[in-house]
């Protein structure tokens, strides 16, 4: 009786979808798939090379460290995304968050103009041509941190504040950097 073989041309094509199936089964329960690594998280926030946005206070690496939770956002006029976040950025504010806005890449009379129309939910407010949000690790704008007292990181967030962002992360990261 003659032994049968099977050839590696049959056996091959299964198990390379086994092992890409397995992969992508894998990747679907990660804990956020749409998340941008950080490299700021868990560190002291990074360096600052901003410049002053008109008659605003500038920005300075002591506010980091200053007592209490405050959030950095970086922004531009420019950004469809920011004018989608803006209302929440100014309900966080008025409800007592402190707020930094970095204006990235932006004319100063364009980002004044955005401010005019809607409001202005920074305390503290500069504006950076491109070396701060390198430092930073921008993927782009909008992006937002989160620093507790001590000036760490506690959570970066990459895009627009939605109810549902500010809901699911912003507030618990603010309470997280409380303690």
């Amino acid at each position: 009786m003659a032994k049968m073989r099977i050839s590696p041309y049959l056996i091959l094509p299964p198990l390379v979808f086994a092992a890409i199936a397995t992969m992508f089964i894998l990747g679907l329960y990660r804990e956020n798939p749409d998340a941008l690594p950080s490299q700021a998280e868990g560190k002291p926030a990074p360096l600052l090379t901003v410049t002053a946005f008109g008659d605003q206070p500038l920005l300075t690496a002591a506010d980091f460290t200053a007592p209490g939770v405050k959030l950095v956002n970086f922004w531009a006029s420019w950004c469809g995304p920011c004018r989608v976040e803006h209302p929440n950025l100014q309900q966080l504010a008025d409800s007592g968050v402190i707020i930094h806005g970095v204006n990235y890449k932006d004319t100063p009379v364009n980002a004044q103009s955005f401010l005019d129309e809607l409001g202005s939910p920074y305390k503290k407010l500069s504006m950076d041509a491109g070396r701060t949000g390198l430092d930073w690790g921008l993927y782009g704008v909008p992006e937002t941190f989160v620093i507790d007292g001590s000036g760490t990181v506690v959570l970066r967030h990459a895009g627009p504040i939605t109810q549902h962002i500010l809901q699911e992360s912003i507030l618990p990261a603010i309470e997280a950097a409380k303690n």
